[in-house]
């Protein structure tokens, strides 16, 4: 059964800063609880290692859209199934909100028991919160910038 995760986390920085902040792919592990690894491969394309329920695991995920300072969408090529979009909202003047909606299904029972009772929610939750907390204590950073429209908006 698809499971929904919507959170969302108030970061005092711009909206600049927090976006490239969340484009250092390979700086999640930073905050990302169980997240070893993050290779980004192409502009596209990201490996991951993380230990999930005590299990290691790796799988590949593909950007399907990027929008600089409002929004990337994803979604996994292999391993678990899942995919989602994070978004970026200017509050105020140094203020942004940071929404971010995934979609996944659990695998085997363990999962299934991990997300009947909100494991997933939870860690995502406690991941947004370390990740406010990273952009508040660093502030400014470089991050990619470029966009990556969605295929739909792709000439034919």
């Amino acid at each position: 059964m698809r499971q929904t995760i919507e959170e969302s986390v108030q970061v005092e920085a711009p909206v600049s800063t927090t976006y490239n902040h969340y484009t250092r792919f390979e700086d999640f592990p930073e905050f990302m609880d169980g997240v070893k690894e993050v290779q980004q491969l192409d502009d596209r394309h990201l490996h991951w290692k993380a230990n999930v329920g005590g299990e290691d695991l790796e799988w590949d995920a593909e950007i399907t859209e990027q929008i600089p300072d409002k929004r990337i969408a994803w979604r996994n090529r292999s391993g678990p199934t899942s995919g989602g979009v994070i978004t970026f909202h200017r509050i105020a003047d140094g203020v942004t909100r940071v929404m971010l909606q995934t979609d996944y299904e659990p695998e085997g029972v363990p999962e299934k028991i991990g997300s009947y009772l909100g494991v997933l929610d939870h860690r995502v939750r406690k991941d947004l919160e370390r990740f406010r907390e990273r952009v508040e204590r660093l502030g400014d950073t470089a991050g990619w910038r470029r966009s990556i429209p969605s295929k739909e908006d792709l000439p034919a």
